[in-house]
């Protein structure tokens, strides 16, 4: 029992920056229909440029925000000066660009920082808590609470400004019908920017929370956004809350995997897993009834 415990908190935890990642996939895909690559890249990126502040400063909350503020820029810039070019042409253009800017980011870090592994602080304890005699492992720790809530709470403010904003309906009219959006007044191509600024916003949260499980080296988010993919296209595409839900499913399947059948086959789960929901489910668990033409 106490292991069953163990192994659902630990996937639960894993599962939220799975579900982070895919979240951040799926608010770009949703506007442009297009897969962004590069984000574990931008991810990776972020966590450099605030491990680079908190050894300056001493202060983690500090290299906290300045990670998010870091990934809300990029992900604008990128969209404005690599991305745009490739509207309306083949989306196999879109494809090369998105793995070229992943190549280009992680060679950049490898250069401005080096190929070593570095250590990351982590805000909180990493110590499970104890109920009793029961060891809860790492999943119940401080840390891993912190990450929860802190994917949660930006998955909320996320539906908060997609429902109740007036941003938040130009995006939901502009991923529906862009053309269509654009003759009633709203600005389709700020709102993609925004998309993207939004996606790296949370792929640097993303990087901020996982990074201190791991060490940060420049090929450090390439698993990690293999699984949020995965995790995307278990919830679907243009689910956001598909992308929470497939994350944390991924998550504690993978850690019951590792728990109870072996260490090296949690990979090997996750691509059963994503070839099971595409041959019965390829639009995904909580994909729409409709499909819309894009």
């Amino acid at each position: 029992m106490q292991e069953f415990i163990e192994f659902t908190l630990g996937g639960v935890s894993d599962g939220v920056i799975y579900a982070a990642i895919g979240l951040s996939l799926v608010l770009i895909w949703r506007g442009t229909r297009v897969l962004n690559y590069a984000q574990g890249g931008m991810a990776m990126f972020t966590s450099y440029v605030a491990l680079f502040v908190i050894n300056a400063t001493g202060n983690y909350w500090l290299g906290f925000v300045v990670a998010l503020a870091t990934g809300l820029v990029l992900g604008a810039v990128l969209e404005r000066v690599v991305v745009r070019p490739t509207v309306g042409k083949s989306p196999l253009n879109a494809v090369i660009v998105t793995i070229g800017l992943l190549i280009l980011i992680e060679g950049v870090a490898g250069i401005m920082y080096g190929s070593k592994n570095r250590s990351f602080p982590s805000p909180y304890s990493i110590v499970g808590a104890k109920v009793g005699s029961f060891d809860l492992g790492p999943g119940s720790s401080p840390t891993a609470i912190f990450t929860a809530v802190s994917v949660l709470a930006a998955a909320g403010l996320l539906f908060l400004l997609f429902q109740y904003t007036p941003v938040g309906l130009r995006m939901r009219a502009s991923a529906f019908s862009g053309n269509v959006a654009q003759l009633m007044g709203v600005r389709v191509g700020r709102i993609t920017t925004l998309g993207w600024a939004l996606a790296g916003l949370i792929g640097a949260l993303a990087g901020m929370l996982v990074t201190p499980q791991t060490f940060l080296y420049p090929n450090s988010m390439d698993s990690i956004f293999v699984l949020g993919f995965t995790a995307a296209v278990i919830g679907g595409l243009d689910s956001a809350v598909g992308a929470i839900v497939g994350g944390l499913i991924l998550g504690v399947v993978l850690n019951y995997v590792t728990g109870y059948v072996g260490s090296n086959l949690p990979e090997l789960a996750g691509l059963a897993m994503l070839i099971l929901v595409l041959m019965f489910r390829p639009s995904g668990l909580f994909a729409s009834t409709t499909t819309r033409q894009v």
